[in-house]
């Protein structure tokens, strides 16, 4: 077969697979970009020998079906080398866009900043890698594709030279592979890593490769007996599934051993067992528990190794229920539990969970970015170090802590009472001195546990110091810490805020975030340290800062900020000086232009007023809220009259009670009982601390509306022992 046929036979392969689910004005401009590629590029080689052409269509080919990404990002795929400098006739900038459309040509674009930056290794040139990352932040389609591109270039590897397969490896293993898993591509990032051990560690792949290959039968027969129970429970309760085993991949066994000093013999987990179920929507959750139900039913469950990333998905949109049990023969066996739309977010990460969001990103991944830009924009930042931190936090399980008010934060494996501090404020990590988790007292280095509730205690006299990063875990922690450790430069800067503040308390003008974003705006810098350092240094005039703050009145800006969350006509009907008008707040909260203030944790049937702040649209307060007298008198014109719609519809309010009394037995379980049976009630967190047969403690819940709560309070002050329960105010 000559270049030309093959070149054929594997475009019309992809064609009838993007024919499953595209239109055909689609397939139209598919053939269009094949046609124009072939004329463009014709029988041009890399100089590695291979035709550019074939290394297109197989880039496409992962494109479309191993990450499944839409008809733009399949085109790119067809057209990335379309401007290779070895090929004869020059495509420009018009005719690109006139063929292809402005989307195609700014990924192509993005594709070219990248491959412009060279491929040296990242000890040589960390500033390419740098940039790399940052393409990150613009278009994610342009890493999808470079994956993919990378991915290609790593099965093909050994048409290159030696020098350039150790180059390619090492850039592959630190940064294409990590980002791979990040991006939730598991069954990539996978491929990537075993070829990579494939070419760095040859025999200790080859002795893996050939150990699965003589144990493939036994394996086969031990799944056939643990799943023979299994699916005809599950067929007898009328489920839909499928099951499936999934050996680990060769570097993961090879990896174990090495990490664990075991031998392939010893390697408990070889392969999973998965099961997916075919379940409407609203049933997912619910079918994925019944089914392990069933499967722990069957066998024993090893409840230390149960993960549930389906009430909680990891932060890249993973979804799934994996429990180890003891299987025939004494084995402990991973059964992966899921439905085909988990199944499929696994296995194609952000292309599916855009599909089944209506083409919107995970908020996790959105942190992710925003994480990964205060990082790269941190001009102190070693990017090398960045780079082994960024590979390191990749391939860490998640921990779930909850911060004092109770909200849920996701930190990686293994972080510190101080990582969370960082994670929380920087300023926070800065002047950390120790805490408390589950109400007792640890020290900077506490390992968090999954489940923990921690408290940050500060001091003002704490600064960051150089022992800090031999414990410190998260790449952000570690950034700030060596940033904070140029004490000239933070002195300075700590001077220019005093200096700021002082000002602007003198002026009665509040110095928040939108104020700050002006001034730096305005001055031209990134970073707020660089301008309170000019402004300590007298580069800066304050008067000039001032007129620059006052140029609005702040009423404007809050209409302005309503305008943004409501409609005008409704914004024009409602007044800010206290008339007859109100935001009417429907008690099932879904309207997402409301928050509740966590300061008094408002209930409905508690009497309200609506705040307008600047970056989180409109928080609602209790009127007793002890917040509330300064944001009326400070701020009178964000004050806006609300009131709760009347509707027989339970919402779900967070609230907080403070309880008190002696020590008597079975306390806390009969106060659980009162709240989850007697009153249905929703225990979110419960602190007791006890002292002298006496105790104090703190119980965050849920209820319903105010007569609910105060229902609750009725029946807890009749348990024996119970003295005192008040509302929280915080």
């Amino acid at each position: 077969m000559d270049y030309l046929e093959e070149a054929y036979t594997r475009y019309e392969q992809l064609k009838e697979f993007c024919r499953l689910t595209w239109g055909e004005t689609a397939l139209t401009r598919l053939d269009d970009t094949f046609r124009f590629a072939r004329t463009v590029i014709g029988n041009k080689q890399f100089k590695t020998g291979e035709f550019i052409l074939n290394h297109s269509l197989e880039v496409s080919s992962i494109i479309a079906e191993e990450i499944g990404l839409e008809p733009d990002s399949v085109i790119t795929g067809l057209l990335h080398n379309i401007m290779y400098a070895g090929l004869d006739r020059k495509v420009n900038r018009e005719e690109l866009e006139k063929n292809f459309g402005q989307s195609v040509y700014s990924i192509l674009e993005g594709m070219a900043k990248i491959n412009a930056l060279g491929t040296d290794t990242v000890e040589l040139h960390p500033e390419n890698y740098r940039k790399l990352l940052m393409a990150l932040a613009g278009d994610v389609r342009v890493i999808l594709i470079k994956t993919a591109d990378r991915l290609q270039v790593m099965r093909n590897l050994d048409v290159y030279d030696e020098n350039a397969r150790q180059r390619l490896v090492n850039e592959t293993s630190h940064l294409y592979a990590p980002l791979a898993h990040r991006l939730g591509l598991y069954a990539i990032n996978s491929e990537m890593l075993d070829l990579c051990l494939k070419y760095q560690k040859p025999q200790g792949y080859q002795y893996v490769v050939n150990r699965l290959q003589e144990t493939r039968e036994e394996r086969e027969s031990f799944v056939a007996e643990f799943v023979k129970p299994v699916e005809k429970t599950l067929k007898d309760k009328g489920f839909s599934f499928s099951m499936k085993a999934r050996t680990k991949s060769v570097y993961s066994i090879w990896n174990k051993m090495q990490k664990k000093n075991v031998s392939f013999d010893e390697v408990m987990d070889l392969f999973a067992i998965r099961i997916i179920l075919h379940s409407k929507p609203e049933n997912e959750k619910a079918d994925c528990w019944t089914v392990y139900s069933v499967v722990t039913e069957q066998y024993q469950a090893n409840p230390e190794r149960m993960r549930d990333w389906i009430t909680i998905p990891k932060s890249n949109g993973y979804e799934s229920l994996h429990a180890t049990v003891m299987g025939p023969k004494g084995r402990w066996v991973e059964v992966q539990i899921r439905t085909k739309r988990m199944d499929e977010v696994a296995e194609k990460g952000l292309a599916a969970h855009w599909k089944y969001k209506g083409g919107k990103e995970s908020s996790g991944f959105d942190e992710w970015l925003a994480g990964i830009r205060e990082i790269l924009e941190n001009p102190e930042l070693n990017v090398v170090d960045f780079i082994d931190h960024f590979s390191l936090d990749i391939y860490k399980d998640e921990t779930f802590v909850f911060t004092p008010k109770g909200d849920l934060k996701k930190m990686p494996a293994g972080s510190t009472l101080l990582d969370f501090a960082y994670e929380i404020h920087s300023h926070l990590g800065d002047k950390c001195v120790g805490g408390k988790v589950n109400g007792k007292k640890v020290t900077l280095k506490y390992k968090l546990k999954n489940g923990d509730q921690v408290t940050i205690e500060t001091s003002n006299n704490q600064k960051p110091k150089m022992d800090w990063l031999d414990f410190l875990v998260t790449s952000k922690a570690i950034s700030r810490v060596k940033a904070s450790l140029n004490e000239e430069k933070k002195n300075l800067a700590e001077q220019g805020r005093e200096i700021l503040t002082r000002k602007f308390k003198n002026w009665k003008l509040e110095l928040n975030d939108e104020a700050i974003r002006k001034m730096l705006k305005k001055y031209e810098f990134k970073l707020a340290i660089d301008f309170y350092g000019e402004l300590a240094n007298g580069k800066i005039d304050p008067l000039e800062i001032k007129s620059l703050i006052t140029e609005k009145p702040e009423e404007e800006t809050a209409r302005r900020k309503m305008e943004e969350l409501f409609h005008r006509k409704e914004v024009q009907e409602l007044t800010f000086e206290g008339g007859d008008d109100y935001l009417v707040i429907d008690n099932n909260l879904k309207n997402i232009n409301y928050k509740l203030a966590r300061c008094c944790n408002p209930v409905f049937g508690d009497s309200i007023f609506g705040f307008v702040t600047i970056s989180e649209g409109i928080k609602i307060h209790r009127s007793s809220c002890p917040n509330a007298p300064q944001m009326k008198e400070r701020f009178p014109y964000r004050v806006i009259k609300a009131k709760w719609k009347e509707t027989t519809s339970p919402g779900a309010f967070l609230t907080t009670l403070f309880i008190s009394g002696t020590d008597e037995a079975g306390i806390v379980s009969e106060i659980s009982h009162i709240i989850a049976k007697d009153t249905g009630a929703r225990l979110r967190s419960i602190n007791i601390d006890t002292n002298r047969g006496k105790f104090e403690g703190i119980l965050k819940l849920s209820v319903y509306n105010l007569d609910h709560l105060e229902f609750l309070i009725h029946k807890m002050k009749k348990v024996k022992g119970v003295v005192s329960v008040t509302r929280g105010e915080t």
